[in-house]
C-alpha cells in the first residue's frame, strides 16, 4: 500500500538540469528592469557625444557613429561649471563631517537605555519628520544668525537628517550590550566606548549613512537657492539648472526656424543639457560601487529594532 502524501519525483539523465520556470521569469523581469535603468543613462551619455546632424537623423540611439566632444568642450569652457564644482566640493567637504559627527553622537546617546529624557528627544526628532516651521521662519532664523549668502547657511541648515538618525540609532541598539558593559567595567567612559568599540564594528551603517549624506550634499540646491545670492558660490546643481534653462531658451528662440544655423543651435543646446546632466551624476556613479557592499546590510540591520 502506497504511503499517502509521497511526492512524485522525475528522474533526470546524468548531467541534465531541471528548468525552473519561475526562475526564468525572474531573470527576465530583472533583466528588463536593469535595461529600463541603464538605457536612459546610456542615452544621456550618447546624446552628449553625438553630433548635431546625427542627432537629427536618429534622436534615440545607443551607439553614435560620429562621436564628438563639442558639447563637453563648450560646457567646460563656461566658467559656471567650475564654480559649481568648487562650491559643491566645499559643501561636501565641510557638510559631510558635520552631518556624520552630529548624527553619530545623537544616535549613540538616544540608543543608550540610561540616557535621561531619551524617549522625549526621540519623539521630538520624529515630530520634525511630519511638521516643520516653514521656509519663512527658517530664512528669518538664518538671517538673524548673519549666515545668509554664506556656505555655512547651507551646511548648518541640514545638520541632521531624522531618517538617517533613526537608522543609525536602531543599529546601535542592536549591538550586544555585553560589549558596552565590559568596557565600563574596565573603566572606559562614553567617548572611549563610542570611538574605540562602537564605531569600529559599525562600518556598514557608517558607510550607508555617509553615502546618503554625500548624495544629499552633492544634490544640494534648494537651500543654496534661498540663502545664497553670490554667483561665485553657486553649487553645481543650480549651475546645471541655469545651463538647462539657457539651452531651453535657445530652443525656444529658434523654434520654427528652418535655417541650418538655427537647427544646429537647437541640437547643440540638447547636447549641452545632456553633457551637464552626465558630469553632475558621474561622480556619484563612480563612488557608489565601492560602498554598495555596505549599503543593503546597513539599512537592513538598522531597521531591525525600533
Amino acid at each position: 500500500m502506497k504511503a499517502l502524501g509521497k511526492k512524485k519525483t522525475v528522474s533526470l539523465a546524468p548531467g541534465e538540469k531541471s528548468i525552473d520556470a519561475f526562475l526564468i521569469v525572474t531573470y527576465i523581469v530583472l533583466i528588463l528592469l536593469a535595461l529600463a535603468i541603464v538605457v536612459p543613462f546610456l542615452n544621456v551619455f550618447v546624446i552628449s557625444i553625438t553630433s548635431e546632424g546625427e542627432y537629427v537623423r536618429s534622436p534615440f540611439m545607443l551607439f553614435p557613429t560620429e562621436p564628438t566632444f563639442d558639447s563637453y568642450k563648450a560646457l567646460f569652457a563656461d566658467g559656471r561649471i567650475w564654480i559649481g564644482y568648487r562650491t559643491t566640493l566645499i559643501i561636501l567637504g565641510l557638510g559631510l563631517p558635520v552631518n556624520m559627527v552630529l548624527t553619530v553622537c545623537t544616535a549613540y546617546a538616544l540608543s543608550r537605555p540610561g540616557y535621561p529624557g531619551r524617549k522625549f528627544f526621540m519623539l521630538f526628532a520624529l515630530f520634525t519628520m511630519f511638521f516643520s516651521g516653514g521656509i519663512i521662519p527658517l530664512y528669518l532664523l538664518v538671517k538673524s544668525l548673519a549666515l545668509t549668502n554664506s556656505i555655512w547657511s547651507v551646511i548648518l541648515v541640514s545638520g541632521i537628517n531624522t531618517f538617517y538618525l533613526i537608522i543609525m540609532r536602531n543599529y546601535f541598539m542592536a549591538l550586544p550590550d555585553a560589549l558596552i558593559e565590559s568596557a565600563k567595567i574596565d573603566g572606559a567612559n562614553e567617548w572611549t566606548i563610542l570611538f574605540r568599540i562602537i564605531l569600529p564594528i559599525s562600518a556598514p551603517i557608517l558607510a550607508t549613512v555617509t553615502l546618503f549624506y554625500a548624495v544629499d550634499r552633492w544634490n544640494e540646491w534648494f537651500n543654496a537657492m534661498i540663502f545664497i545670492r553670490d554667483t561665485q558660490m553657486t553649487p553645481l546643481q543650480l549651475v546645471l539648472r541655469s545651463i538647462v534653462i539657457d539651452a531651453q531658451m535657445i530652443d525656444s528662440s529658434v523654434l520654427g526656424s528652418s535655417s541650418a544655423a538655427s537647427d544646429s543651435m537647437v541640437r547643440f543646446a540638447q547636447g549641452m543639457k545632456m553633457a551637464a546632466v552626465f558630469v553632475t551624476m558621474a561622480p556619484i556613479m563612480v563612488v557608489y560601487p565601492f560602498l554598495q557592499k555596505y549599503f543593503v546590510k546597513g539599512v537592513l540591520v538598522g531597521a531591525i529594532k525600533a
